[in-house]
Order: structure tokens, then C-alpha cells, then sequence
């Protein structure tokens, strides 16, 4: 089936959207964060300033390609990922089952990270990256029972389908599914890794952990990586419980226009209170993650997933 000009376009503008809200959206972050502490906090578009700066710089010291390689899969993985994400209407990439490959595709950029820290040889790296392994384990999880209750809830695996399912406000999942989206929530954190989930890099325990190894331009990439994996998996949040954003119908440039503003708007109220989790908690230890996501968010993610169930059997 042909591509429209429309996808054509989105095919195009979806990593640059995604690239640019992410770092504004962690300019914000950094501000907010710097204000709830009673700081002045830099200045919002900073986080731009840094990349850009980074790319300017000579890397002198490298490892192997291997760590070359990690780098560019960490950007790869989350520009494919911006393709499947509906960004206020149709993601560019869409079929059935497309919401599975999309988990499957959140975890090559860590693992990409992963394999790109494991040639530096730094004892540092190597505790951040198995730290990050475990975290996945442990939040993945309640979200993979979160996201077999949607597909169960909307009779659909479609990431489309799904935002198209919840047309109307009422029709938000967050208010069919409440204790599947608190689940998914609580798992945000950790994918985020927001405080108390931010054991990989613990600046203050093993020195910012898979990152230490790098500077100039392959720190660039990682922070490009974390900037648009922030909009990805926030966003993510959004499509499955927030109706997508997709507030304005018609089919117009100017609808959809509209849309990715809303979209936009809703992720970065999920981020936001992520930053507010953040600002207040102190950082657990890894067993004490892994203790509570295999705890109560598996538990409300498995009831929420028996509520759709027993709803779709017809028992209520």
C-alpha cells in the first residue's frame, strides 16, 4: 500500500518533533526540578546548548567500534520507536500487532547503551548497565500486563486502533482502566529513570554509571537518546490511556496540526509529574525496586487485567 503525502511528511517530521520536544521537555524538567529545590535552575533551552556543545567537541578517547556501534543503536531504536508512536493522529508506521514490536523496540536502545558500555572496561559502566538490566526486568513486568489488558480491553494490538478506540473523552482508557493506568504509571518511573528508579545512573554511587566512559560527541548521542526516549515513552502513556491527543477531527493540515500540540501537551503533563516524583523521593536500593515492582504494581496490573476479562466475558 502506498505511503500519502500526509505519512510522507510525518515519516519526516516525527524524529525531528520528537528530538525537539524531548530536549525542551528536559530543559523544563531541569527547571522545575531546580525550582521545587529553591534554586534558580539553568536556563529552559540549556539542554540544547549542551548537545550542540558536545558535538563541537574533539573525542579523544575511544574503546572500540563496539562502543561506536552501542551509541548509534541507543539513537536508532528510539528514532524507530518516534515511527510507531500516533503523534495526534495515524503513527507512521502501522499494523496489526504493532504496539508489541514497539515494546520489543523501547528495550534495543537500552541494550544498545548496554552493549556499547560493556567495551569500555569500566568497573562504573558495568555496575550502571547491570543495574539497568535489572531494572528492565523488574518494571517490565507490570507493564507487559498492562499492555495485554489493553489489547484485550480494545479486541485490538494496533497502536492506531487503540487511539481510535478512544475518541471521546469518556472513552479514555484511564477512566475504563484506572488501576491498569496507575500500573503503567508506576512503571513509567522506572523506564524513565526518574528517582527513586534512576539506579543505572546514580551520579553520587557510580558516577553517572553506563555514561562515564563518554564525551563528546558519543555523550551527544546518549543524550539525544534519553531526550527522545523521554517523548517516546511518555507519549506512549498518552495513546494508551489519554485518547492520543486527537481532540480535533477532519482530517485537515490544521486539525492535525492541532492534534500533535494537544499530544504534546499531554506528554509533557505525564513527564512533568514524573519530575515531581523525582524532585521528592530519594533513590531506592535495587532490591528494594525490584521487591516493589514485583509487588503492588504486578498486583493492580493483574486485577486490572481480570476486570477486562471478566468485562469482555460479559459478567459485568
Amino acid at each position: 500500500m502506498a505511503w500519502s503525502t500526509t505519512t510522507w511528511v510525518m515519516a519526516a517530521l516525527a524524529p525531528i518533533i520528537v528530538f525537539l520536544a524531548g530536549h525542551l521537555f528536559l530543559g523544563i524538567a531541569r527547571k522545575i526540578t531546580a525550582r521545587i529545590h529553591r534554586r534558580r535552575g539553568p536556563p529552559v533551552m540549556q539542554q540544547f546548548i549542551d548537545v550542540f556543545k558536545l558535538f563541537g567537541k574533539r573525542t579523544s578517547t575511544t574503546h572500540s567500534w563496539v562502543q561506536d556501534m552501542g551509541a548509534l543503536f541507543a539513537v536508532i531504536g528510539v528514532i524507530a520507536c518516534s515511527l510507531f508512536i500516533p503523534i495526534g493522529g495515524d503513527p507512521v508506521l502501522s499494523f496489526q500487532g504493532d504496539v508489541i514490536v514497539l515494546v520489543y523496540l523501547l528495550a534495543i536502545a537500552p541494550l544498545g547503551m548496554a552493549l556499547g558500555t560493556g567495551s569500555t572496561g569500566n568497573p562504573n559502566s558495568a555496575i550502571g548497565v547491570s543495574r539497568g538490566l535489572m531494572l528492565m526486568l523488574a518494571y517490565e513486568l507490570p507493564f507487559a500486563i498492562v499492555i495485554v489488558t489493553i489489547i484485550v480491553h480494545f479486541k485490538t494490538a494496533s497502536l492506531g486502533e487503540i487511539v481510535e478506540a478512544q475518541k471521546g473523552f469518556l472513552d479514555w482508557a484511564i477512566l475504563s482502566l484506572p488501576l491498569s493506568a496507575i500500573a503503567a504509571d508506576l512503571s513509567l518511573q522506572g523506564m524513565l529513570g526518574e528517582k527513586p528508579f534512576d539506579q543505572p545512573v546514580a551520579p553520587s554511587e557510580v558516577a553517572s554509571g553506563p555514561m562515564v566512559e563518554f564525551g563528546g560527541k558519543y555523550l551527544g548521542m546518549l543524550m539525544i537518546w534519553h531526550a527522545m526516549s523521554v517523548v517516546v515513552e511518555a507519549g506512549l502513556f498518552v495513546n494508551l490511556f489519554l485518547g492520543g491527543g486527537v481532540l480535533f477531527g477532519g482530517g485537515t493540515t490544521l486539525a492535525l496540526i492541532g492534534n500533535i500540540f494537544v499530544w504534546l501537551a499531554l506528554t509533557l503533563t505525564v513527564f512533568i509529574f514524573s519530575i515531581f516524583i523525582n524532585s521528592v523521593f530519594g533513590r531506592f536500593k535495587m532490591g528494594q525496586a525490584l521487591k516493589f515492582y514485583w509487588g503492588f504494581p504486578t498486583l493492580i496490573a493483574l486485577i486490572g487485567l481480570s476486570i477486562a476479562v471478566l468485562s469482555n466475558l460479559g459478567v459485568f
